[in-house]
């Protein structure tokens, strides 16, 4: 098998690990496996990485990449009010969903789960990627609070990290079931909620 571009290898690498890691889980998954998926030699992925454990810093790194730019040039983006954009976020994670389950599932929340007690790097990384795609929509949710409830108790960042734990948490539960019908059931009841917090009534579907 000869390998791609030097190059095209890692990126391939890269898109395999988001894969398979979101497939199989860190601890199960093995270098082979990695290779295999991306289609080069266990040569090639030496030449990029000295370790699956160096690959997995460099995959959350091409995670937070990816997902950006989806994110980053949604759509919903351009709307004016920033409940709107709140609203959209959430429409686009539900829009998302309509693949198999690994496709949709975060790999940061899977690595994070496996290794925060044991690879502090890899966790350190986690956190700061998925806080990261959080600060955008706490902004959203700052700017909103302001123009609809600006009385309103409760603070944006909390909301924001809600929000996400939602999200993770119906991950593992789409996970266990192996379907998306736990995670489309759950942020229905979170757009009702955002729109209760905002007393708006709930976007339509």
């Amino acid at each position: 098998m000869a390998d791609p571009a030097p190059h095209d290898s890692k990126t391939k690498l890269l898109d395999a690990a988001m894969r398979v890691i979101r497939a199989r889980g860190y601890a199960a998954t093995t270098v082979e496996d990695i290779c295999r998926q991306a289609g080069v030699t266990k040569g090639s992925f030496f030449h990029h990485f000295k370790s699956k454990d160096e690959l997995a810093l460099a995959a959350a790194a091409h995670w937070n990449a990816v997902t950006g730019a989806v994110f980053e040039t949604a759509a919903y983006r351009a709307a004016p009010d920033p409940l709107e954009r709140v609203r959209g976020y959430v429409a686009l994670r539900a829009e998302l969903l309509d693949r198999e389950v690994p496709d949709f599932t975060c790999l940061l929340g899977t690595l994070v789960q496996e290794t925060y007690a044991t690879h502090p790097q890899i966790r350190a990384a986690c956190e700061a990627g998925m806080s990261a795609h959080t600060l955008p929509l706490i902004a959203d949710i700052e700017a909103a609070k302001a123009l609809h409830a600006p009385e309103a108790p409760w603070s944006a960042e909390s909301l924001g990290y809600y929000i996400q734990a939602v999200l993770q948490g119906s991950f593992i539960f789409a996970k266990a079931t192996g379907s998306a019908d736990v995670v489309r059931s759950n942020l229905k009841h979170l757009q009702s909620h955002i729109a209760s917090l905002f007393d708006q009534p709930p976007a339509t579907s």
